[in-house]
């Protein structure tokens, strides 16, 4: 199959594909990290979504897809659609200008995430944390954790928590592994009132949040893959 992964400059879940035998490309406006330039479409992810284009790979390589996708996996960005971005709409905490600013970002967000939604596609996927999509737009179709997807308790990399939610078109829901839920009390520690750190906050201490709080972790990466494709 000829796959696009919309807002991924990681090339996990490209690569993913790429193993199991299929033309995928990722496509961000920012150069590829995952080693692949040649698979990677640095640009504006809506101008290539609905296929029926041409197309340059960062590696200079000039490529045209003359029908459709045969699916459409996206991550838009969820810097102004998550449930932790709401405290910035709160005049208990933010000024009312910022706050217009914000809302403003916002309705461009859930613009542009409706943009895939509407993709001319047959199977589509849509990436995103709990927030405003899901009330604004509609429940997910499936809310997944990197723990479904771990090979074992002791896959450190992919047995955590991190809520994830799945829009989906053309697509079945993934089945997952079977764990139990990880522990974060044990795992990352507790704080002073007693609740469990999270997978991000731990790595926001360790000096490595931002574009690895995007990532798609491995094992769902491979699951998608393996699943989907």
């Amino acid at each position: 199959m000829k796959i696009l992964i919309a807002c991924e400059e990681s090339q996990e879940v490209c690569k993913a594909f790429r193993e199991k035998g299929h033309e995928a490309y990722s496509c961000d406006i920012e150069p590829c990290s995952g080693g692949h330039p040649e698979w990677h479409i640095m640009g504006n992810a809506l101008k290539v979504i609905n296929g029926c284009c041409t197309f340059q790979t960062m590696d200079g390589k000039i490529h045209v897809q003359g029908c459709r996708w045969d699916m459409l996996i996206a991550h838009p960005p969820c810097t102004y659609l998550t449930n932790c971005a709401t405290r910035s709409h709160s005049t208990r905490c933010t000024p009312v200008e910022k706050i217009n600013t914000r809302t403003l970002e916002r309705i461009d967000s859930m613009g542009f995430f409706m943009k895939f939604v509407y993709a001319e596609c047959d199977r589509i996927a849509i990436e995103n944390p709990i927030g405003v999509m899901n009330t604004c737009y509609r429940q997910p179709d499936q809310i997944i954790h990197p723990y479904m997807f771990a090979e074992s308790e002791n896959d450190i990399e992919n047995y955590v928590t991190k809520s994830t939610c799945l829009w989906l078109k053309g697509l079945r829901l993934l089945d997952n592994n079977g764990l139990i839920k990880p522990d974060n009390h044990k795992i990352f520690g507790t704080r002073p009132n007693g609740r469990a750190f999270t997978w991000e906050e731990k790595l926001c201490r360790a000096g490595g949040a931002g574009k690895a709080r995007s990532k798609t972790f491995p094992g769902i990466a491979k699951a998608m893959a393996e699943q989907w494709g």
